[in-house]
């Protein structure tokens, strides 16, 4: 443990101790970047399209990150997804977003899918799955998720 300095203070019935790392002190931060999703859902049959386009608040850009969206139902083993996307699991996709510059949206998504089975209705969580290296201090505005109904109708988030 070179560089890590470790007190120990005992007191009767009471352990206190401090762990001190050296060379933390005053290093730089990294990069930040407040990433938001924002879009449409749509459910037609046992098909889904969600667009997504992802923003970048800044202050930082990102070279890449990585929006995660999860069905409340479990999607067809078969799919035709968008390059950038992979499945994760039954229910789940990743997609890459590509660069964001500071304070712009970056390249709309599309990922149409087909549900395993019909639903009148299905929650889509949309989410950051990697944020490029970059540190989110306001993570309020990057997990959302949003109620679809087999209408035909865009749902907005």
């Amino acid at each position: 443990m070179s560089g890590v300095r470790v007190w120990m203070w005992v007191v009767p019935g009471l352990c206190a101790g401090a762990v001190l790392a050296a060379g933390t002190a005053g290093a730089a931060p990294g990069p930040e970047a407040d990433l938001a999703f924002h879009g449409t859902a749509t459910m037609t049959g046992d098909r889904m399209e969600v667009r997504i386009t992802p923003y970048d608040l800044g202050p930082d850009p990102v070279a890449d990150a990585s929006v995660r969206l999860r069905w409340s139902v479990p999607l067809a083993d078969a799919q035709r997804l968008p390059a950038r996307c992979a499945r994760e699991d039954a229910r789940t996709v990743l997609c890459g977003t590509g660069a964001l510059t500071a304070d712009g949206p970056g390249e709309l998504l599309r990922v149409p899918v087909r549900l395993r089975e019909r639903s009148a209705q299905v929650t889509v969580e949309v989410g950051t799955g990697w944020g490029g290296g970059a540190a989110d201090r306001d993570r309020t505005n990057d997990r959302l998720s949003v109620l679809v109904l087999d209408t035909g109708d865009p749902y907005a988030f």
